[in-house]
């Protein structure tokens, strides 16, 4: 079996939801030792942010006249949507930024929506896939930031309602409590978020390891 993950942290070191997509890959290690984790990550080795414009306008252009930027550009979707479709399950760790989804990953959900199968089509219907998110401060019912998570209910419309994956969601909030002195009254509360967090990736990442191999 093959996992695919990928990730959208800025960060090299100290990413918060890369810590929680690790433990997701650890459990689905565990229970596939040896099976393959094809990777790519989007925060670190970027996509140009031009190749959403190339691929959309190369698709209102005739083969032999597209630029060579057009041609890259859909190659580049159909390699993204083959990462995607030869993959077992999938593992997103995609953090909050600036109340909304990641510019990486927001370019990266454009260009494979481009490729002629997944364009209005749940491409990929049924295949288990894990969205690892974190957020710097507090966004639940109640709190002056509720409302203000721009970024999750946006994915989950894109991978779920759009893409058709069986969707589960580990999240975790307060990130920031502990480098934000402002946040320092929190401590607390995001120390029992974060092992929440940490307790339903393992959860997750277990309930992916059981998926049976297909056939």
């Amino acid at each position: 079996m093959t996992l695919f993950r990928l990730d959208a942290s800025i960060r090299t070191h100290g990413s918060a939801s890369r810590e929680i997509a690790d433990i997701v890959e650890e459990e689905w290690l565990a229970a596939h030792p040896g099976d393959r984790v094809e990777r790519r990550h989007i925060g670190v080795d970027t996509l140009t942010a031009t190749a959403w414009a190339a691929a959309v306008t190369a698709g209102m252009t005739a083969p032999q006249e597209r630029t060579a930027e057009q041609r890259d550009a859909v190659a580049l979707a159909a390699t993204l949507v083959d990462e995607l479709l030869s993959a077992d399950a999938i593992l997103f760790a995609v953090p909050l930024y600036n109340y909304g989804v990641s510019q990486h990953f927001k370019t990266y959900i454009d260009v494979v929506c481009t490729d002629p199968r997944a364009f209005g089509t749940p491409f990929l219907a049924g295949k288990p896939v894990v969205l690892a998110t974190v957020r710097g401060g507090a966004y639940g019912g109640g709190t002056p930031r509720e409302g203000w998570d721009h970024s999750t209910p946006y994915l989950r419309r894109i991978l779920a309602d759009c893409w058709g994956a069986d969707l589960s969601v580990v999240e975790r909030e307060f990130t920031l409590v502990g480098v934000n002195p402002a946040l320092d009254p929190f401590t607390e509360q995001a120390s029992q978020m974060h092992a929440g967090a940490l307790l339903a990736a393992r959860e997750a990442g277990r309930a992916l390891g059981a998926l049976p191999v297909p056939a």
